[in-house]
């Protein structure tokens, strides 16, 4: 098990118990963060100031952790429930303390927030000329991009065409990162397509032994995956559609491993 900084001792025990059941779910199911990162679809980043208490993680994290370490959610989402409270209020009091402070400051130094009498005026006239300045300034860049555009044609300052560039993505309807839908995911890896992660969700699972079997599927992408999890060297994953699209993984070193891709119409 990684070892792991203690808890800030300002967090609410609600909200500290809540934290520390979310680090034993992750050790136990041995998987980094970056792979629960992966297979709930929140950041890793997210994910570290989660275990760390420096941010509250959101129910729906909680319950994704929950259906990937193979535990019922029913238990996580309740001790959530409590955390919420737990931090809604602790936040409500360090507002009021911070609203306090910045008070106390006001009175104790009423000129810090505005200038002297006399030279307000004068500032907001300088802001104004170089605003108007910006503006111009934009309007001129503007008026060329107009004049150097004419009859959908791109032309330099001496009227040579030049030629429109070429679309950076061939599917302009895919989200940004991903980089094929359907046929030609086939075959591929899914992290290397950029079809994992929030692209992805597990539609159905089974615990055997120790090991999490997964049918994964991307909505986004048309295709399905599957993934294990905690497995054994040696041990052998099969996804299949029909009798001839199937795809299959042999587990090695790595223990989490998922099959390449298949086409589908749903999940």
């Amino acid at each position: 098990m990684p070892r792991r900084k203690a808890l800030p001792d300002e967090l609410d025990p609600k909200v500290k118990e809540f934290v520390s059941q979310l680090r034993l779910l992750v050790d136990r199911s041995g998987l980094s963060v970056a792979d629960v990162a992966d297979r709930t679809g929140y950041g890793r980043a997210s994910w570290e100031r989660y275990l760390n208490g420096l941010l509250l993680a959101p129910k729906g994290a909680a319950v994704a952790l929950a259906e990937v370490t193979g535990t019922s959610p029913v238990q996580l989402a309740t001790m959530w429930e409590l955390a919420e409270r737990a931090w809604s209020r602790s936040e409500t009091r360090h507002d009021t303390t911070m609203e306090a402070i910045r008070v106390s400051r006001a009175r104790a130094a009423p000129g810090e927030f505005g200038p002297p009498p006399g030279q307000g005026s004068a500032r907001r006239r300088r802001r104004l000329t170089m605003s108007l300045a910006g503006v111009v300034g934009v309007l001129v860049v503007v008026a060329a991009a107009v004049w150097l555009t004419r009859d959908g044609e791109q032309k330099d300052v001496g009227g040579t065409p030049k030629t429109p560039a070429a679309s950076p993505s061939a599917r302009p309807d895919l989200p940004p990162g991903v980089k094929c839908a359907g046929a030609s995911c086939v075959g591929k890896d899914p992290e290397d397509m950029g079809c994992s992660g929030r692209f992805a969700e597990t539609v159905t699972s089974v615990t055997v032994g120790t090991t999490l079997v997964e049918v994964r599927y991307s909505e986004t992408c048309g295709t399905a995956w599957a993934r294990v999890t905690r497995a054994v060297a040696g041990d052998r994953v099969e996804v299949s559609v029909g009798a001839a699209a199937k795809r299959t993984a042999v587990v090695g070193t790595d223990v989490n491993t998922y099959t390449p891709r298949v086409a589908v119409k749903g999940a």
